[in-house]
């Protein structure tokens, strides 16, 4: 009777055209069953391991040698349990960074360790604008480790990380929803507006008044507005011309229509701007404050329901439900405390370069002033949004 035994076979040495098929045809020779492959490269140095079940001797893997030495290929055979390790939770965590550093990737990992968690795998995701990777974890206590990292990454400034269940859900993010005003773009579209009007001090004051708390969001919202009064379309147009979009604001909205995700734009701004941004960058929806215009002049008031946190939750369900999408698969980025419903209510809430009270709520934050990096934490390679820029897809 034979006996099976499982091998864990490590070919490695200088990669080589048509080495994966020739080792593959020395197993069927030798009538192996494979279990498990993986395979890396990294500056043309290859690493291919493959998990086989086989019933011959040891004088069947002699051709795996002879295999290796034809190459020049090191070939190392390892007897290993065959029953696989069984874990009940698994997640992935990524780390973003300008330059990620030896130091920083020992404290990300030490807190993997720490929470008993064991890391399977690490794919480079990005070396630009940041540096990304991407980290296979099994097993360990979830809620712990996120807690670790998130802590880590709040006390590491140079350091971002988010930590995300491996499940369907997570390979099957389909809508986006972005604040705009310091998120989607580097301004805030009232102080564009103000400074058109002549009167950016009144506005700041009022700001920096509901920033205290001393008045609500939308007492301070009609107050500012009403300072607009009398403003006209060629000064609205002026201000238009100083919007700055933040850097890769372009490439991720491209990339996530190519990738065929659903994205949506959602302000406590105003539509003269947004819908702009929404026929430029071509996103599907799109919801802000409407101004009153009237004979080419603002009035100072402001048409139909304003925008409020609870507003954009709203707006991300609505949207999911018109989608057809469970709300698991959606993604919201903001940076301000109106965002923080949707952030909350969402598959993955993202705080970019957020206000402090945000960052310390939400889950995710991410710091670099790159909108694209966003991709990474959604798993997508820079390789991947090159490729798309490259292709023909519209």
């Amino acid at each position: 009777m034979s006996i099976i035994r499982t091998l864990l076979i490590r070919v490695s040495g200088p990669d080589q055209l048509g080495v994966s098929a020739e080792l593959f045809d020395v197993l069927s020779e030798i009538d192996a069953v494979v279990k498990d492959i993986e395979q890396i490269v990294v500056r043309r140095r290859l690493t291919l391991d493959v998990l086989i079940e086989v019933d011959k001797g040891d004088d069947a893997l002699k051709d795996l040698l002879l295999f290796g030495y034809q190459r020049g290929l090191q070939i190392d055979v390892e007897e290993v349990d065959g029953e696989p390790t069984e874990y009940t939770e698994q997640c992935i965590v990524t780390l973003i960074g300008r330059n990620l550093t030896p130091s920083e990737l020992k404290l990300a990992t030490q807190a993997i360790s720490d929470s008993e968690g064991n890391i399977d795998r690490i794919i480079r995701l990005s070396r630009y604008p940041v540096m990304s990777y991407e980290l296979s974890v099994n097993g360990g206590k979830i809620a712990k480790m996120k807690q670790e990292l998130l802590r880590l990454a709040s006390n590491t400034p140079e350091l971002d990380i988010a930590v995300q269940p491996l499940n369907l859900s997570r390979k099957a993010k389909r809508i986006v929803v972005l604040d705009v005003d310091s998120t989607l773009i580097q301004n805030e579209v009232i102080d564009l507006l103000a400074e058109q009007a002549g009167c950016g001090e009144e506005v700041s004051i009022i700001t920096a008044s509901a920033m205290k708390g001393e008045i609500n969001f939308e007492e301070s919202l009609l107050q500012r507005v009403s300072l607009l009064e009398g403003l006209d379309e060629l000064s609205i147009e002026r201000a238009w011309q100083k919007l700055k979009l933040t850097p890769g604001a372009r490439t991720f909205c491209r990339t996530l229509g190519r990738l065929g995700f659903t994205t949506a734009i959602v302000s406590g701004g105003f539509s003269i701007f947004a819908e702009r941004l929404q026929r430029e960058l071509n996103i599907k929806y799109a919801k802000a404050n409407e101004l009153e215009i009237v004979e080419g002049r603002l009035t100072g008031k402001i048409i139909g329901p304003i925008v409020t946190r609870r507003t954009k939750a709203e707006f991300l369900l609505e949207i999911a439900d018109l989608e057809a999408v469970p709300v698991d698969q959606t993604v919201a980025v903001g940076d301000g405390a109106n965002d923080l419903d949707m952030l909350s209510i969402a598959g993955l809430g993202i705080a970019f370069n957020a206000k402090p009270i945000v960052q310390d709520v939400a889950n995710t934050t991410l710091r670099v002033p790159y909108l694209d990096a966003i991709l990474f934490m959604l798993g997508v390679s820079r390789e991947e949004i090159e490729a798309a820029d490259s292709s023909d897809l519209p």
